[in-house]
């Protein structure tokens, strides 16, 4: 056995076995605390909402336990097991010539990959989402999503391809540098294009209406000294009922986007709240970082790329008998997941570090007991766990959980720390 295959076997059994035994764990804490809800939430969760909680997060994990078993299966089958060769090999009959024979390939996976995930992703939303009172996706809806989504990684998936294996061929040793150039500015393309032309094939987006709502949400925004192209309520309940708010967009394209759920089921004041929190984002520059630090890492990546794909040793271990860009490419995409994952919870870190900043941002331009308010009202209509463990959300939640951001949050709120418990109004 080749050492690379060995040393891809050792990582994917770690990574497999790591995302196992802490999917086990999460099991555990949801049946250990199914049937008790945590003292600061015993005013507003009742024991019921706190059990369909802990039922809906077990059944998710089941399914992702499910899901990443096959999806082990499939990545031995695509790689070792000479999927990709076989798959390459059917494209090559076309006879295309370079850079569009590796774009048939690499389109061609992509399709295979998808096929083979439909079904997890059909059971999660009719199953799963249905079962506990979440999906209001319509099977035409999800098919029109579906063939949407098709759509759009053709026209904006192809170009980029073959652009990047362009590169490959003709610019040189170099060429990872200027690939990175490239994937760089399409992301950031992406980031401008998103809120005005491709979120609109998916949402309907309407300016939110004139009334004390909107003076509340124009006045924080003033407030925070936020320019933005608009604030727009998203029709996020033809999908699920889950509640959500964001920012979308780059410079003068920047858009606040509340979900219709989110908007029913909070007050003004808590609206605010939650809309102070996301401009604590942007005031605190976390999203400008993100988009940096995500730039640097993808440098370090393609740099990887660069070195690999000029190992004929990559290819024979991963099962490809014949180098080439397109397939350098796929390997990477593929196998480096297997040798990150134990870089996750930096990331998590990370992000809870930006949530707790945010939160206390909006504690100083909101009111922050309305927005720990806020805050449980989500928790206990989306049903997220309040009893998570720990070691599987230090992996997995990129907000801290809910016991301790309220408790952090009312500490920054003095007057509303010494009083009761958090009740939703």
């Amino acid at each position: 056995m080749h050492p690379y295959t060995l040393l891809f076997l050792v990582a994917l059994a770690a990574t497999t076995a790591m995302r196992l035994w802490l999917q086990q764990r999460q099991l555990q804490a949801l049946a250990a605390h199914r049937d008790r809800v945590p003292e600061p939430f015993s005013a507003v969760v009742t024991a019921a909402e706190h059990r369909r909680a802990a039922d809906y997060n077990r059944d998710g994990i089941r399914l992702a336990r499910l899901q990443l078993l096959y999806g082990t299966a499939l990545l031995l089958a695509v790689t070792l097991g000479g999927g990709f060769a076989a798959l390459d090999a059917a494209a090559g009959r076309l006879g295309w010539p370079a850079p569009w024979d590796g774009v048939a390939t690499l389109t061609l996976l992509a399709l295979v990959l998808g096929l083979a995930n439909l079904p997890f992703s059909l059971y999660d939303t009719f199953v799963v989402e249905a079962r506990h009172g979440f999906n209001r996706t319509t099977p035409a809806l999800y098919a029109a999503d579906l063939a949407r989504s098709l759509a759009l990684g053709l026209v904006l998936g192809v170009p980029l391809l073959a652009l990047l294996l362009w590169l490959m061929t003709i610019a040189g040793p170099a060429w990872w540098l200027y690939a990175w150039a490239a994937w760089a500015a399409f992301l950031l393309a992406l980031q401008f294009a998103w809120p005005r032309f491709i979120a609109p094939l998916y949402n309907r987006f309407r300016p939110l209406e004139a009334g004390p709502l909107r003076d509340r949400v124009d006045a924080i925004v003033r407030r925070c000294g936020f320019a933005a192209d608009g604030v727009y309520v998203m029709d996020g309940s033809r999908r699920s009922s889950h509640g959500n708010a964001y920012f979308t967009g780059f410079g003068r394209h920047k858009r606040i986007v509340l979900y219709d759920t989110l908007v029913e089921r909070l007050d003004a004041d808590e609206v605010e709240a939650v809309l102070a929190h996301e401009l604590g984002h942007f005031r605190l520059k976390h999203v400008r970082t993100m988009v940096l630090v995500g730039l640097a890492v993808a440098f370090a990546g393609f740099a990887v790329l660069g070195w690999l794909a000029a190992q004929p040793a990559f290819y024979a271990a991963l099962g490809v008998p014949e180098p080439s860009p397109h397939a350098a490419l796929a390997l990477f995409v593929l196998a480096s997941p297997a040798f990150t994952y134990f870089l996750d919870p930096l990331e998590t870190l990370w992000s809870r570090h930006n949530e707790y900043a945010a939160d206390r941002y909006a504690a100083e331009h909101a009111d922050g007991q309305r927005l720990a308010d806020a805050l449980v009202k989500l928790h206990r209509d989306n049903a997220s766990t309040l009893t998570p463990d720990p070691l599987y959300s230090a992996w997995y939640y990129s907000h801290p959980p809910a016991l301790e951001r309220i408790a952090a949050l009312r500490a920054s709120v003095p007057a509303a720390g010494s009083a009761a418990p958090v009740a939703a109004r």
